[in-house]
């Protein structure tokens, strides 16, 4: 089949003449719902592509609302000089720019004597997808080093429009192959139908129970609870910036990925990347990256069929297992915290200084770590490095919408299996206060029906129609440094209550067994009712701050 007919539905960009002169330099396309970005400052690239966690309009929109026109109406020095750098660039395009022949011959001499991957690190740029599914993203978010995604917030921004009359979701072309093409799509609008009656509906019950609460508090409390509606094939945008190695590798491990949706991002990423940093994707095309992709894209499946070769039972657990358990820590984590610690200080080897601290008493331990910490104030005030000597391994079991939080701390092992149906799902309490449960279960119990008639034929397929509410198992295998970074940042009174939860009990595990440490964890055991409340006055108060110290500078 070909690969365009695995593309999610996009919406054309409505762009008059002008507007499209005033922006197609800085775009690899004004087409494609996939594009990179080719000529514009670090501060710009960032302030836009922080509006992808936010914003309903396409990346490409957003700037030219925000970033272009406001400037070019006024007559300033500045309006002058943007004008001329559109003149200039299409005249000379970014793409003729950026290859020059110089650069060019640098990577044919140094990337066949030297290697590719060093050099492929030292360069990097931006990639904006404007509607793939949950599922796609996830594929591209596992990768741990070299990226730094940020996806649209299902927790800000309203997810019942449409897109020609269709809602957003992905739906994979081989469903109707198979005869539940109809199924699926009735499920998914349902699924969506559902979502957006309940957003009003709870809207109106917040407004009732809250009726002094601000507006955007209650809007952000209505997203929290009702997206977990949300199926996996929910479109969303991604921007992301990765290095040369990186994107390489995203590419090789979506090529030949078993969905269609996940080649085709691997695919039109290196049409668009390769108007940008070719030289680093040249491998790409090669005999050995078509072996490697073999390699990673035939595991899954060898591993499929040795386990029933072998007789390995793959049964579902019980859903009244725990959600977080503490499966493996070291005994004598915290002395070799604080030997790390002392380490430095010493000249003998690091056996030597464990055994001497082993042999401290408890009040000893404890002057250490408080002389080390005492004027530790905030959760940013980083933790010291001896404290990856101790590793921990959890297991947890937590809906998908708040997974996708912790997922993107990358700095540990995590490893999940595919979204299935099988370990139940969460229904919001709030929902349930609001006598609203019903309609909630009922939508997310035909989805489950179609997901069992695609599980039968394509496991990987039918994880489109889990819903953020379903349940995900996975495991974490972390320091202790990176544990104080995840908990410290994921009980924050601003945090979503599904993984503040998980947080607050792998704390309550650890508290148990690094009773030395945990004393210094700076978290917030508490529950609230408004995970977002007090945020306007803390922005306004961010902005204020940002305005004297762009003032001061700019002096």
């Amino acid at each position: 089949m070909d690969q365009q007919n695995f593309a999610p539905i996009s919406e054309r960009l409505e762009l008059s003449e002008q507007d499209r002169y005033f922006i197609e330099p800085f775009f690899t396309n004004l087409d494609s719902p996939v594009f990179g970005i080719t000529f514009l400052p670090p501060e710009v690239i960032g302030a836009l592509c922080s509006r992808a966690s936010r914003a309903k309009d396409d990346l490409r929109v957003s700037f030219l609302k925000e970033f272009i026109k406001p400037f070019l109406e006024g007559e300033s020095q500045y309006s002058e000089s943007l004008r001329a750098l559109i003149d200039f660039l299409h005249k000379y395009p970014a793409e003729l720019i950026f290859s020059n022949p110089k650069a060019r011959d640098f990577y044919i001499t140094w990337l066949s004597q030297f290697g590719d991957d060093s050099i492929a690190q030292m360069g990097g740029t931006h990639l904006i997808y404007t509607g793939i599914s949950q599922l796609a993203i996830k594929q591209i978010e596992d990768m741990r080093i070299g990226i730094a995604p940020i996806e649209k917030s299902t927790r800000y921004v309203d997810y019942s429009s449409r897109v020609n009359g269709s809602y957003r979701y992905y739906t994979d072309p081989t469903l109707e192959g198979m005869g539940l093409l109809p199924e699926y799509k009735a499920a998914m609008d349902n699924l969506f139908q559902t979502y957006t009656e309940l957003l009003a509906k709870y809207m109106e019950f917040l407004k009732g129970k809250y009726p002094s609460e601000e507006e955007k508090v209650l809007r952000t409390k209505a997203f929290d609870t009702v997206r977990l509606l949300l199926p996996v094939s929910t479109l969303s945008q991604l921007a992301l910036f990765a290095n040369g190695q990186a994107f390489e590798y995203m590419i090789n491990r979506c090529l030949d990925h078993r969905l269609g949706e996940v080649r085709w991002t691997a695919r039109v990423a290196l049409q668009e990347l390769s108007k940008v940093i070719p030289a680093f994707l040249r491998r790409v095309e090669t005999p050995e990256s078509e072996d490697y992709r073999k390699y990673l894209s035939e595991r899954s499946q060898r591993v499929q069929k040795v386990i029933a070769e072998v007789g390995i039972n793959r049964q579902p657990a019980t859903s009244t297992e725990p959600a977080v358990k503490l499966l493996e820590y070291d005994p004598t984590g915290e002395d070799k915290i604080i030997a790390g610690l002392v380490y430095g200080e010493t000249h003998e080897p690091f056996e030597v200084v464990l055994g001497r601290v082993k042999q401290l008493s408890r009040d000893a331990k404890e002057r250490i770590l408080q002389e080390v910490l005492k004027d530790r104030k905030a959760k940013y005030y980083k933790i010291p490095r001896p404290f990856e000597s101790a590793n921990l391994k959890f297991e947890i079991l937590m809906n998908i919408g708040a997974w996708r939080d912790l997922h993107r701390h990358r700095i540990h092992t995590q490893m999940r299996q595919r979204f299935s149906v099988h370990n139940g799902f969460d229904v919001p309490e709030g929902l349930k206060e609001a006598g609203l449960d019903a309609e909630f279960i009922s939508a997310i119990s035909k989805a489950e029906e179609v997901f069992r008639k695609i599980e039968r034929v394509d496991k990987d397929l039918a994880q489109y129609c889990c819903t953020l509410a379903h349940k995900v198992r996975f495991l974490q295998y972390q320091n202790m440094r990176s544990f104080f970074w995840e908990t410290e940042l994921r009980t924050i009174p601003q945090g979503h209550p599904d993984y503040r939860k998980i947080e607050q009990e792998k704390i309550r595990q650890i508290e148990r067994v690094y009773p030395l440490i945990a004393k210094y964890l700076l978290v917030d055991m508490h529950d609230y009712d408004f995970a977002r409340r007090g945020d306007t006055a803390q922005i306004q108060r961010k902005e204020v701050e940002l305005k004297e110290f762009f003032e001061r500078n700019k002096a």
